[in-house]
């Protein structure tokens, strides 16, 4: 049965521009997230109470 399971080459098939592309704009989309969120509730804070 071992014989039919498939074989990992390991990290060298990895597309590691790619995957730090992806990683850069998570990072930029949280970063402007959470300003977008503090800006958000301090505005509320002000206006609201």
């Amino acid at each position: 049965m071992t014989g039919d399971q498939a074989v990992s080459t390991g990290p060298s098939d990895m597309d590691y521009p790619e995957h730090e592309r992806t990683y850069a704009g998570f990072v930029k989309l949280t970063k402007y997230g959470v300003i977008f969120l503090v800006i958000l509730l301090v505005g509320m804070a002000k206006f609201l109470l």
